[in-house]
Protein backbone atom coordinates (compact mmCIF):
# COMPACT_ATOMS: atom_id res chain seq x y z
CA UNK A 1 0.00 0.00 0.00
CA UNK A 2 2.87 2.38 0.78
CA UNK A 3 3.94 2.60 -2.83
CA UNK A 4 0.35 3.11 -4.12
CA UNK A 5 0.79 6.85 -4.44
CA UNK A 6 0.68 8.84 -7.63
CA UNK A 7 3.82 10.81 -8.47
CA UNK A 8 3.24 14.58 -8.33
CA UNK A 9 4.92 15.12 -11.66
CA UNK A 10 7.00 12.98 -14.03
CA UNK A 11 10.79 13.14 -13.80
CA UNK A 12 12.80 15.04 -16.43
CA UNK A 13 12.93 13.39 -19.84
CA UNK A 14 16.30 14.76 -20.91
CA UNK A 15 18.59 11.76 -21.49
CA UNK A 16 22.33 12.43 -21.24
CA UNK A 17 25.02 10.40 -22.93
CA UNK A 18 26.23 8.07 -20.14
CA UNK A 19 29.62 7.78 -21.79
CA UNK A 20 30.43 11.44 -21.06
CA UNK A 21 32.39 12.01 -17.87
CA UNK A 22 31.24 15.58 -17.15
CA UNK A 23 28.11 17.67 -17.64
CA UNK A 24 28.15 19.62 -20.88
CA UNK A 25 27.28 23.32 -21.23
CA UNK A 26 23.59 24.03 -21.65
CA UNK A 27 20.39 24.29 -19.61
CA UNK A 28 20.88 20.98 -17.77
CA UNK A 29 24.43 21.85 -16.66
CA UNK A 30 23.31 25.36 -15.72
CA UNK A 31 20.51 23.95 -13.53
CA UNK A 32 22.96 21.63 -11.80
CA UNK A 33 25.39 24.47 -11.17
CA UNK A 34 22.58 26.66 -9.80
CA UNK A 35 21.47 23.89 -7.42
CA UNK A 36 24.96 23.34 -6.06
CA UNK A 37 25.66 27.06 -5.72
CA UNK A 38 22.39 27.60 -3.80
CA UNK A 39 23.19 24.76 -1.40
CA UNK A 40 26.74 26.02 -0.91
CA UNK A 41 25.43 29.42 0.16
CA UNK A 42 22.71 28.08 2.46
CA UNK A 43 23.10 24.56 3.87
CA UNK A 44 26.88 24.22 3.56
CA UNK A 45 27.61 27.54 5.26
CA UNK A 46 25.62 26.49 8.31
CA UNK A 47 27.13 23.00 8.41
CA UNK A 48 30.61 24.50 8.28
CA UNK A 49 29.81 26.24 11.54
CA UNK A 50 28.46 23.05 13.12
CA UNK A 51 31.28 20.76 12.00
CA UNK A 52 34.07 23.36 12.37
CA UNK A 53 36.09 21.51 9.76
CA UNK A 54 35.72 18.08 11.41
CA UNK A 55 34.15 16.06 8.59
CA UNK A 56 35.28 12.87 10.33
CA UNK A 57 32.02 13.14 12.26
CA UNK A 58 30.31 12.04 9.04
CA UNK A 59 32.87 9.34 8.18
CA UNK A 60 33.99 6.89 10.82
CA UNK A 61 37.22 5.48 9.46
CA UNK A 62 38.86 2.38 10.91
CA UNK A 63 42.32 3.77 10.19
CA UNK A 64 45.51 1.84 9.62
CA UNK A 65 47.68 2.75 12.62
CA UNK A 66 47.25 1.41 16.14
CA UNK A 67 47.17 4.42 18.45
CA UNK A 68 46.42 2.94 21.89
CA UNK A 69 44.96 0.12 23.96
CA UNK A 70 42.34 0.64 26.68
CA UNK A 71 39.77 -1.33 28.64
CA UNK A 72 36.62 -2.38 26.84
CA UNK A 73 33.57 -0.11 27.31
CA UNK A 74 29.90 -1.07 26.87
CA UNK A 75 29.52 0.64 23.48
CA UNK A 76 32.83 -0.46 21.91
CA UNK A 77 32.99 -2.42 18.67
CA UNK A 78 33.72 -6.04 19.66
CA UNK A 79 35.73 -6.44 16.45
CA UNK A 80 38.40 -4.19 18.00
CA UNK A 81 39.01 -6.43 21.04
CA UNK A 82 42.67 -7.44 21.35
CA UNK A 83 42.31 -11.03 22.50
CA UNK A 84 46.01 -11.53 23.31
CA UNK A 85 46.08 -8.55 25.68
CA UNK A 86 42.70 -9.56 27.09
CA UNK A 87 43.95 -13.06 27.92
CA UNK A 88 47.17 -11.74 29.46
CA UNK A 89 45.50 -9.11 31.66
CA UNK A 90 42.25 -11.02 32.30
CA UNK A 91 40.33 -7.85 31.39
CA UNK A 92 38.88 -7.11 27.94
CA UNK A 93 40.93 -4.49 26.07
CA UNK A 94 40.26 -2.89 22.69
CA UNK A 95 42.57 -1.41 20.09
CA UNK A 96 42.16 2.29 19.36
CA UNK A 97 43.10 3.32 15.83
CA UNK A 98 43.95 6.63 14.25
CA UNK A 99 41.29 7.52 11.70
CA UNK A 100 41.88 7.52 7.97
CA UNK A 101 41.17 11.12 7.00
CA UNK A 102 40.93 10.31 3.29
CA UNK A 103 38.52 7.41 3.44
CA UNK A 104 36.16 7.40 0.45
CA UNK A 105 32.41 7.83 0.65
CA UNK A 106 29.95 6.06 -1.64
CA UNK A 107 26.33 6.98 -2.29
CA UNK A 108 24.11 3.97 -3.05
CA UNK A 109 21.17 5.71 -4.70
CA UNK A 110 17.72 4.21 -5.14
CA UNK A 111 16.27 6.09 -8.14
CA UNK A 112 13.36 3.70 -8.71
CA UNK A 113 9.95 5.18 -9.66
CA UNK A 114 8.72 5.33 -6.07
CA UNK A 115 11.09 8.23 -5.30
CA UNK A 116 9.35 10.35 -7.97
CA UNK A 117 6.67 11.24 -5.45
CA UNK A 118 5.97 14.25 -3.29
CA UNK A 119 2.70 15.55 -1.86
CA UNK A 120 4.06 19.07 -1.36
CA UNK A 121 6.61 21.26 -3.09
CA UNK A 122 9.38 18.66 -3.40
CA UNK A 123 9.76 15.12 -4.67
CA UNK A 124 11.70 12.52 -2.74
CA UNK A 125 14.11 12.48 -5.70
CA UNK A 126 14.79 16.20 -5.18
CA UNK A 127 15.50 15.64 -1.49
CA UNK A 128 17.89 12.85 -2.51
CA UNK A 129 19.72 15.14 -4.95
CA UNK A 130 20.07 17.93 -2.37
CA UNK A 131 21.40 15.54 0.26
CA UNK A 132 23.98 14.10 -2.14
CA UNK A 133 25.02 17.60 -3.26
CA UNK A 134 25.57 18.80 0.31
CA UNK A 135 27.40 15.73 1.59
CA UNK A 136 29.50 15.24 -1.55
CA UNK A 137 30.62 18.86 -1.64
CA UNK A 138 31.29 18.92 2.09
CA UNK A 139 33.50 15.84 1.86
CA UNK A 140 35.33 16.68 -1.38
CA UNK A 141 36.29 20.13 -0.06
CA UNK A 142 38.31 18.33 2.63
CA UNK A 143 40.05 15.96 0.22
CA UNK A 144 37.75 12.95 0.55
CA UNK A 145 36.68 11.10 -2.57
CA UNK A 146 33.03 10.36 -3.34
CA UNK A 147 31.50 7.87 -5.75
CA UNK A 148 28.03 6.52 -6.45
CA UNK A 149 25.99 3.57 -7.65
CA UNK A 150 22.72 4.53 -9.37
CA UNK A 151 19.86 2.04 -9.23
CA UNK A 152 16.68 2.26 -11.32
CA UNK A 153 15.29 -1.05 -12.51
CA UNK A 154 18.81 -2.39 -11.89
CA UNK A 155 22.25 -0.96 -11.11
CA UNK A 156 22.49 1.28 -14.15
CA UNK A 157 25.57 3.40 -13.54
CA UNK A 158 28.71 3.39 -11.42
CA UNK A 159 30.45 6.72 -10.87
CA UNK A 160 34.02 6.19 -9.64
CA UNK A 161 35.15 7.95 -6.47
CA UNK A 162 36.92 11.26 -7.09
CA UNK A 163 37.40 14.52 -5.22
CA UNK A 164 36.54 17.77 -6.99
CA UNK A 165 33.69 20.23 -7.38
CA UNK A 166 33.43 19.29 -11.05
CA UNK A 167 32.99 15.67 -10.04
CA UNK A 168 30.13 16.62 -7.71
CA UNK A 169 28.45 18.43 -10.62
CA UNK A 170 28.83 15.31 -12.75
CA UNK A 171 27.24 13.23 -9.99
CA UNK A 172 24.28 15.62 -9.69
CA UNK A 173 23.86 15.68 -13.45
CA UNK A 174 23.70 11.88 -13.52
CA UNK A 175 21.04 11.87 -10.79
CA UNK A 176 18.82 14.54 -12.31
CA UNK A 177 19.01 13.67 -15.98
CA UNK A 178 18.92 9.92 -16.21
CA UNK A 179 16.15 8.18 -18.20
CA UNK A 180 13.25 7.15 -15.97
CA UNK A 181 11.74 3.70 -16.74
CA UNK A 182 8.00 3.70 -17.32
CA UNK A 183 5.94 1.81 -14.73
CA UNK A 184 5.14 -1.70 -15.98
CA UNK A 185 3.80 -4.84 -14.40
CA UNK A 186 6.84 -6.72 -15.73
CA UNK A 187 9.25 -4.38 -13.97
CA UNK A 188 7.84 -5.33 -10.59
CA UNK A 189 9.01 -3.81 -7.37
CA UNK A 190 12.39 -2.39 -6.39
CA UNK A 191 14.99 -4.96 -5.36
CA UNK A 192 17.27 -3.06 -3.05
CA UNK A 193 19.30 -6.21 -2.41
CA UNK A 194 20.74 -5.95 -5.93
CA UNK A 195 22.14 -2.49 -5.19
CA UNK A 196 23.62 -3.57 -1.86
CA UNK A 197 25.21 -6.71 -3.31
CA UNK A 198 26.69 -4.69 -6.16
CA UNK A 199 28.27 -2.32 -3.64
CA UNK A 200 29.70 -5.28 -1.74
CA UNK A 201 31.44 -6.51 -4.89
CA UNK A 202 32.62 -3.06 -5.98
CA UNK A 203 33.82 -1.33 -2.79
CA UNK A 204 36.70 -3.37 -1.37
CA UNK A 205 38.51 -0.90 0.87
CA UNK A 206 36.67 0.25 4.00
CA UNK A 207 34.49 3.28 3.22
CA UNK A 208 31.45 5.19 4.41
CA UNK A 209 28.36 4.08 2.48
CA UNK A 210 25.23 6.22 2.37
CA UNK A 211 22.27 4.06 1.31
CA UNK A 212 19.74 6.66 0.12
CA UNK A 213 16.32 5.09 -0.47
CA UNK A 214 12.69 5.14 0.61
CA UNK A 215 13.21 1.42 1.44
CA UNK A 216 10.04 0.50 -0.43
CA UNK A 217 11.49 -2.71 -1.76
CA UNK A 218 11.01 -6.41 -2.18
CA UNK A 219 12.26 -8.33 0.89
CA UNK A 220 15.72 -9.80 1.00
CA UNK A 221 17.83 -6.64 1.41
CA UNK A 222 18.31 -7.05 5.16
CA UNK A 223 21.16 -9.58 5.03
CA UNK A 224 23.16 -7.76 2.30
CA UNK A 225 22.86 -4.56 4.36
CA UNK A 226 24.16 -6.29 7.50
CA UNK A 227 27.04 -7.77 5.49
CA UNK A 228 27.99 -4.32 4.23
CA UNK A 229 27.82 -2.92 7.77
CA UNK A 230 30.27 -5.58 8.97
CA UNK A 231 32.90 -4.23 6.56
CA UNK A 232 32.01 -0.56 6.15
CA UNK A 233 30.54 2.40 8.00
CA UNK A 234 26.96 2.32 6.65
CA UNK A 235 24.35 5.06 7.02
CA UNK A 236 20.76 4.39 5.95
CA UNK A 237 19.23 7.62 4.62
CA UNK A 238 15.48 7.12 4.39
CA UNK A 239 13.39 9.31 2.08
CA UNK A 240 9.79 9.80 3.12
CA UNK A 241 6.72 11.93 2.50
CA UNK A 242 3.99 12.77 5.06
CA UNK A 243 1.32 11.30 2.79
CA UNK A 244 2.99 7.91 3.15
CA UNK A 245 2.17 7.97 6.87
CA UNK A 246 -1.42 9.22 6.84
CA UNK A 247 -4.03 9.91 4.16
CA UNK A 248 -6.19 13.06 4.24
CA UNK A 249 -9.98 12.98 3.87
CA UNK A 250 -10.31 13.77 0.14
CA UNK A 251 -13.14 11.42 -0.80
CA UNK A 252 -12.67 9.08 -3.75
CA UNK A 253 -9.08 8.90 -4.99
CA UNK A 254 -7.29 6.90 -7.66
CA UNK A 255 -4.01 5.56 -6.35
CA UNK A 256 -1.41 4.31 -8.79
CA UNK A 257 1.45 1.97 -8.01
CA UNK A 258 4.50 4.03 -8.96
CA UNK A 259 6.41 0.96 -10.13
CA UNK A 260 3.88 -1.38 -11.77
CA UNK A 261 1.41 1.27 -13.00
CA UNK A 262 -1.52 -0.65 -11.51
CA UNK A 263 -4.37 1.58 -10.26
CA UNK A 264 -6.80 1.32 -7.36
CA UNK A 265 -9.88 3.42 -6.44
CA UNK A 266 -10.15 4.09 -2.69
CA UNK A 267 -12.54 6.09 -0.53
CA UNK A 268 -10.44 8.27 1.80
CA UNK A 269 -13.64 9.61 3.34
CA UNK A 270 -13.88 6.25 5.11
CA UNK A 271 -12.33 6.86 8.53
CA UNK A 272 -11.77 3.13 9.03
CA UNK A 273 -9.75 2.93 5.81
CA UNK A 274 -7.59 5.90 6.84
CA UNK A 275 -6.98 4.34 10.24
CA UNK A 276 -5.96 1.01 8.71
CA UNK A 277 -3.63 2.83 6.31
CA UNK A 278 -2.00 4.76 9.19
CA UNK A 279 -1.65 1.58 11.27
CA UNK A 280 -0.03 -0.25 8.35
CA UNK A 281 2.36 2.64 7.77
CA UNK A 282 3.29 2.81 11.47
CA UNK A 283 3.92 -0.93 11.60
CA UNK A 284 6.09 -0.68 8.49
CA UNK A 285 8.14 2.12 10.08
CA UNK A 286 8.65 0.18 13.31
CA UNK A 287 9.79 -2.91 11.42
CA UNK A 288 12.13 -0.83 9.25
CA UNK A 289 13.77 0.88 12.23
CA UNK A 290 14.22 -2.47 13.99
CA UNK A 291 15.77 -3.99 10.87
CA UNK A 292 18.25 -1.12 10.51
CA UNK A 293 19.16 -1.37 14.20
CA UNK A 294 19.78 -5.12 13.91
CA UNK A 295 22.01 -4.50 10.89
CA UNK A 296 24.10 -2.10 12.98
CA UNK A 297 23.67 0.97 10.78
CA UNK A 298 22.95 4.57 11.71
CA UNK A 299 19.73 5.98 10.26
CA UNK A 300 18.87 9.44 8.98
CA UNK A 301 15.31 10.32 7.92
CA UNK A 302 14.73 13.02 5.30
CA UNK A 303 11.17 14.24 4.72
CA UNK A 304 9.96 16.14 1.67
CA UNK A 305 8.54 18.69 4.11
CA UNK A 306 11.52 18.87 6.47
CA UNK A 307 14.57 21.13 6.48
CA UNK A 308 17.64 19.34 5.14
CA UNK A 309 20.02 21.37 7.31
CA UNK A 310 18.20 20.53 10.55
CA UNK A 311 18.14 16.81 9.72
CA UNK A 312 21.89 16.72 9.02
CA UNK A 313 22.69 18.73 12.16
CA UNK A 314 20.70 16.25 14.29
CA UNK A 315 22.55 13.39 12.62
CA UNK A 316 25.94 15.02 13.25
CA UNK A 317 25.08 15.41 16.94
CA UNK A 318 24.05 11.75 17.11
CA UNK A 319 27.38 10.66 15.60
CA UNK A 320 29.28 12.84 18.04
CA UNK A 321 27.42 11.36 21.01
CA UNK A 322 28.21 7.83 19.87
CA UNK A 323 31.85 8.72 19.27
CA UNK A 324 32.11 10.03 22.85
CA UNK A 325 30.51 6.87 24.20
CA UNK A 326 32.81 4.66 22.12
CA UNK A 327 35.81 6.55 23.51
CA UNK A 328 34.68 5.79 27.05
CA UNK A 329 33.17 9.19 27.74
CA UNK A 330 29.63 10.09 28.68
CA UNK A 331 26.97 12.36 27.30
CA UNK A 332 27.52 16.10 27.68
CA UNK A 333 25.68 17.72 30.56
CA UNK A 334 23.08 19.49 28.41
CA UNK A 335 22.04 16.14 26.85
CA UNK A 336 21.70 14.16 30.07
CA UNK A 337 18.17 13.52 31.30
CA UNK A 338 17.36 14.49 34.81
CA UNK A 339 16.94 11.45 37.02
Amino acid sequence: MLRWLRPRRPPPHAVPNPARADPQPGPAAADTEALLRRLEWTVLRRLDGVLQGDVRTLMRGSGLDLADLREYQAHDDVRHIDWNVTARLQTPHVRVYTEDREMAAWFLLDLSPSVDFGSGQRLKREVLAEFVAVLARLLTRHGNRVGALLYGARVEQVIPARASRRHVLHLLHAIGHRPAPAPTAEAGTTRLAELLRAAGHLVHRRATLFVVSDFISAPGWEQPLAQLASRHDVVAVRLLDPLERALPDLGLMTLRDAESGEQMLVDTHDAGFRQRFAALAARHEDELRQTLARAGVDALELSTEGALTDAIVRFVELRRQRARLAAGGGLPAHLRKAG
